[in-house]
């Protein structure tokens, strides 16, 4: 029985992998038709929902988003959530309807093959052992926000390891908000990290949960709010997790 579970999980990852990469390399044209000018960009952000959703329901992972409060079609906002999985970018596209975004993330994510090409064109991206990198991304979210789009940025920095419910928050995100006045919008992944972790062997089909929470404002704040804003976000979805672990435990108990 074990090794039947083992070859599932060999074929699971395999299929993520050409899930992929089909569509794009099938949407290419159009994929880089919509990137020559800045402006087509929303056109972009649609065919990367398609993308996403593709995967999703290709590996058997349907969702559910829940919304606190009802993003404003139209409207800047700082998008930010708890980073477990190589799924949380497909989620989150699909979770965000009608508020174009622009991921803000490593420049090493570039070299994988396809969806590099695409990152690279589509995204912001920073060096953060480089200082002059990361001034650059104020100047290159500031022209992406003056087209009215949204910016969505993982504040861990990275994958945690797997013991770890939510590791402590980077800075950027939050100054980012506070210098343009955004609010900023946390987001609860709740399932990824047991549907499709970085453990190669595990995972499998299942819902995916998403919780959008309220808004925090910023446009009241200056630049020394940057920690409180910081620890203020964090704590919203920590709580929220470790509240959904906590109902998850009792359900198995009962």
């Amino acid at each position: 029985m074990i090794i039947f579970k083992y070859i599932f999980w060999i074929f699971y990852r395999i299929w993520f992998y050409i899930l992929v990469a089909l569509p794009i390399i099938i949407l290419f044209p159009l994929l880089f038709v919509s990137l020559l000018k800045e402006s087509w960009y929303p056109f972009f952000f649609k065919l990367a929902r398609f993308w996403a959703k593709c995967i999703l329901i290709g590996m058997g992972l349907p969702w559910k988003v829940t919304y606190n409060e009802p993003l404003e079609k139209g409207k800047s906002y700082m998008f930010i959530a708890n980073h477990v999985s190589m799924i949380d970018i497909m989620l989150i596209l699909v979770a965000v309807k009608q508020n174009p975004f622009v991921f803000v993330g490593k420049k090493e994510l570039v070299k994988i093959p396809i969806f590099g090409f695409f990152y690279k064109r589509s995204s912001i991206l920073v060096d953060r052992s480089n200082a002059d990198s990361r001034k650059g991304v104020y100047l290159r979210a500031q022209k992406r926000l003056d087209s009215g789009l949204s910016i969505c940025i993982f504040p861990e920095g990275g994958v945690p390891d797997e013991s770890v419910i939510l590791d402590d928050f980077k800075d950027g995100a939050f100054r980012l908000a506070i210098n343009h006045k955004i609010p900023i919008v946390p987001m609860s992944f709740y399932d990824n990290k047991k549907r499709f972790s970085w453990t190669f062997f595990s995972g499998g089909p299942g819902l995916l949960r998403v919780r959008v929470h309220n808004f925090i404002e910023t446009r009241t704040l200056s630049i020394d709010d940057t920690k409180e804003l910081n620890k203020k976000s964090r704590k919203i979805i920590l709580d929220d997790l470790e509240e959904d672990l906590k109902k998850s435990k009792n359900k198995k108990l009962l």
